[in-house]
């Protein structure tokens, strides 16, 4: 007899959830093969209820059904097995549900920055460039001369999200040692950030108060990289994008674009060209303007 073979098990005549079944009587029941349950004993999702000690073979509950369903149908989903564990060990109800729809939610923000990626790689390999470009509409706005405070750091784009976030969630803080934040909160670009690159990048939140800002920047010393400084006024050329027009690379065609259209005008850029975050990153869908990307011109 092999382990596949359907037998009537000590458990006959109790209640049908309880009811033992070989692994092959098992999986024709939830419609999984033995060697997809093989895998789940082995990945920690779905172990059986009983391993004979002298053969080997694996006996199942048949109210386990579901939970093995459930387990092949988050797989099919591209779900991290961390984190079907995460959702099978919750249980049925609102817990497992939010698991569930906070993975999906991090699915669709990466499907649509891929979308966005796709084509903006289509418009280069088919040399569609302007017809790429044309999608962001660029305008020009004054902007007065504001203090900033600021952490510069050499980084590669692949860390460039996390210190964004982190760089800015610490200014934000300073700046209630400052006078409060007092302007849209940037990231400029002192040279190139890509894989190969590494900047330095430059967090920047516009303040209120100069002598508290530059009381701050010497408490911190060098820790961070920290400065004050006083931004002029300046004309700025900018494209809005959406959160998932952020992601590197697919970003640099919005950068290219406000290129193009300054070249087009014979506009030329007089300083370091910058992300400027006006909206609620988290608050944000893939969809949603967050970011301005802008180039200082003359």
């Amino acid at each position: 007899m092999t382990e596949d073979a359907v037998v009537d098990g000590p458990d006959k005549g109790l209640d049908k959830d309880l009811e033992l079944l070989t692994i092959g009587a098992f999986a024709a029941r939830a419609r999984l093969s033995a060697k997809a349950l093989r895998l789940y004993d082995r990945l920690g999702l779905l172990a059986p209820a009983r391993v004979d000690e002298a053969s080997g073979y694996r006996y199942y509950r048949a109210g386990q059904v579901e939970r093995a369903r459930l387990v092949a149908m988050l797989r099919q989903l591209d779900m991290p097995l961390a984190r079907i564990a995460e959702v099978v060990g919750a249980g049925d109800g609102p817990e497992a549900a939010g698991l569930l729809g906070a993975y999906w939610a991090d699915v669709e923000a990466r499907v649509a920055g891929q979308r966005t990626l796709a084509e903006y790689l289509r418009g280069r390999l088919s040399g569609r460039s302007s017809e790429m470009y044309g999608k962001f509409t660029v305008e020009t706005v004054q902007t007065p001369a504001q203090v900033v405070i600021s952490e510069k750091r050499h980084t590669l784009a692949d860390e460039l999200p996390a210190w964004i976030g982190a760089a800015l969630g610490r200014l934000e803080e300073a700046a209630r040692e400052c006078g409060g934040v007092a302007g849209v909160p940037y990231v400029a670009y002192h040279a190139e950030v890509s894989m190969e690159s590494d900047g330095p990048a430059e967090a920047c939140v516009p303040v209120a108060d100069e002598a508290a800002a530059r009381a701050w920047a010497e408490r911190r010393g060098r820790a961070w990289e920290t400065a004050v400084r006083m931004e002029p006024a300046q004309r700025l050329a900018y494209t809005r994008v959406t959160k998932a027009q952020v992601a590197h690379p697919q970003i640099l065609a919005a950068f290219e674009a406000v290129e193009e259209w300054m070249a087009a005008r014979g506009l030329t850029a007089t300083g370091p060209c910058r992300e400027l975050y006006f909206a609620d990153w988290e608050a944000s869908g893939p969809g949603d303007a967050v970011c301005d990307v802008a180039f200082p011109v003359g």
